[in-house]
């Protein structure tokens, strides 16, 4: 007979597996703790309690916004590579809806809204929602405003990190201070750099100094007042490669330089031969004709084309080429097959002197067009998988208007009833007395 002390096996593995689990969460939760202390939650006392040297990148969130759930991992583990990494910036998040005064500081619109606070100047964070994207953001923009590059195996290095790289060259004239006025708006975009003309390798001859100059695709381009105009817009136009892969977040970045946008429209995933050939085609006459083109287009290729399904208001042909003009929300298309280089040259030609006409716009009539769109996107999914809730949530707005119509109504006095106050006011006494007698007399 077995003692009342005494445990069976099957009970014993119960018990080790019981430990197993409860170390596990223990190990699970002080490390879910430990991330969490690299985020701190602000309210709307961090203004006054800051330090006038600190560094913030803030996250403002909704609790209801389920892009902000999403971002919400990746925000913590960010906080913990920075402070890993001995990075001076500090990470904290906000809920703009209760923390409404801090949320209007930093002028907070949209959720999730990323943005740095270095030296009471405020950055505003426009790309990609990615831990990559987010910490080369903030190791940019927490760091000097211009680097400097004293020796060539800086140089170098740099130039292995960066597909786009900016650089003065010479000493202190009105040019840098141009150039320093550029990076202090444009820094949420790229690097910049100073080097003495001995740091830059010899293959890049310089006729004049000071200089400025762009490093990118194998190449490098020398800015020239005469035919670049304005500094910082030219550094707003030259910060993209020549040809890559773009994104929504890359393509609206790209329509602020006030720069076309020709695409190669692609699958997302396993290409076909059309595909392949389209995006060769445009990669060929960017990398051809820079010279004639670089100055009116930005050259790529685009797999997810739901943004410009909005834009033209229905499902754009894939594989294809289309010209985006993002300042009034424009597009062009080609009239006819795209074979050969000498159509896709055609084509940009005629884009340039307006032979082929611009379609979309953000004209009243277009805006009205694409709100409608937009709706109809939206709700048609909606009503596939669950048509009771696409129709209360068509059906309820209608009804709230119909109620709030009826009240108004309802609440307005006849106009019979105005006509008959109105009247007896403005009888004379003798004869109201006479009417009052008649009434008595017929009741």
């Amino acid at each position: 007979m077995m003692s009342s002390n005494q445990t069976t096996p099957q009970e014993d593995v119960n018990m080790s597996d019981t430990r197993k689990n409860t170390v596990l969460l223990s190990v699970l939760f002080v490390l879910l703790v430990s991330v969490s202390a690299f985020v701190e939650e602000l309210d709307d006392t961090f203004m006054e309690r800051r330090a006038a040297d600190d560094i913030w990148l803030i996250k403002f969130y909704a609790p209801w916004c389920s892009f902000c759930k999403q971002l919400d991992p990746v925000w913590h583990q960010i906080g913990s590579e920075l402070r890993s990494l001995g990075s001076p910036v500090n990470v904290g998040k906000s809920d703009a809806t209760a923390s409404t005064g801090l949320a209007k500081e930093f002028r907070v619109r949209s959720y999730p809204a990323i943005l740095m606070l270095k030296k009471d100047v405020k950055y505003n964070y426009s790309g990609p929602r990615t831990k990559d994207g987010i910490m080369d953001f903030a190791n940019r923009v927490s760091g000097p405003l211009v680097r400097s590059l004293s020796s060539l195996q800086l140089f170098q290095h740099a130039m292995s990190r960066h597909d786009v790289m900016f650089v003065y060259v010479g000493a202190t004239s009105p040019l840098k201070g141009n150039y320093t006025s550029a990076a202090e708006e444009l820094i949420i975009h790229t690097y910049f750099f100073s080097a003495s003309r001995d740091v830059l390798p010899k293959a890049v001859s310089l006729s004049s100094l000071p200089a400025v100059v762009v490093f990118k695709d194998g190449t490098f381009f020398i800015f020239n007042e005469d035919l670049d105009g304005d500094l910082k817009s030219w550094i707003n136009r030259e910060r993209f490669l020549n040809y890559a892969k773009i994104d929504s977040y890359t393509l609206y970045a790209m329509g602020e330089s006030g720069k076309l946008v020709v695409l190669a429209l692609v699958e997302e995933k396993r290409l076909c031969e059309e595909s392949l050939r389209y995006k060769s085609l445009v990669e060929k006459v960017a990398a051809d004709n820079r010279d004639v083109y670089s100055r009116k287009f930005h050259f790529g290729f685009m797999g997810d084309s739901d943004y410009l399904n909005g834009l033209v208001m229905g499902e754009v042909t894939v594989p294809s080429v289309i010209v985006v003009n993002l300042s009034n929300d424009g597009y062009f298309l080609p009239l006819g097959a795209m074979e050969t280089e000498r159509h896709l040259l055609d084509f940009l030609d005629g884009v340039l002197d307006g032979s082929i006409e611009c379609q979309g716009g953000n004209g009243v009539i277009q805006r009205i067009r694409r709100f409608v769109y937009d709706v109809q996107v939206t709700l048609t999914p909606v009503f596939h998988q669950a048509p009771l809730l696409g129709c209360l949530l068509v059906g309820f707005p209608f009804a709230i208007a119909a109620v709030f119509c009826y009240l108004c109504c309802k609440a307005r006095p006849t106009m019979s009833d105005d006509d008959d106050n109105d009247g007896v006011a403005l009888l004379a006494p003798s004869v109201q007395r006479r009417r009052k007698r008649t009434d008595k007399k017929d009741d």
